[in-house]
């Protein structure tokens, strides 16, 4: 999803699942703690329903203003449920990745650093010996 929308306008959005159904509005949106960047939305189903949180990327805000979510309604209707209003802790958030089969692993490290007196062969402009 675009990460420079206003998490604000995407409240009262309707939402639908990948196959076109209606899922519910946009209640409310949770960010990331590190990056401050919309990373969950909370979707009130129904009147007297639930809210249900779905993850904002892969999702796609379309130019009708309306969050396409691509994953089956049944999938986001059982998604684990912590109450709206609150802030979501590592271990819920965690459930949720896993809930979506989404990827949980962390980006890979950076290559360690070679010891100063590694020989990595000859300069350019430089004859080999």
């Amino acid at each position: 999803m675009q990460t420079d929308i206003d998490p604000r306008n995407l409240i009262g959005r309707k939402a639908f699942d990948r196959n076109g159904a209606k899922i519910g509005t946009i209640d409310e949106v949770y960010l990331d703690d590190a990056t401050g960047a919309p990373e969950w939305a909370a979707i009130r189903t129904g009147l007297f329903s639930r809210d249900a949180f779905v993850p904002l990327e892969p999702s796609e805000l379309v130019e009708d203003g309306t969050l396409l979510i691509p994953f089956d309604r049944a999938l986001i209707r059982d998604a684990p449920d912590f109450g709206v209003g609150r802030h979501l802790s590592p271990e819920q958030e965690l459930q949720l990745y896993h809930h979506y089969g989404l990827d949980t692993t962390p980006p890979p490290a950076p290559p360690a650093v070679p010891p100063p007196d590694q020989n990595f062969g000859h300069v350019a402009g430089t004859e080999t010996p």
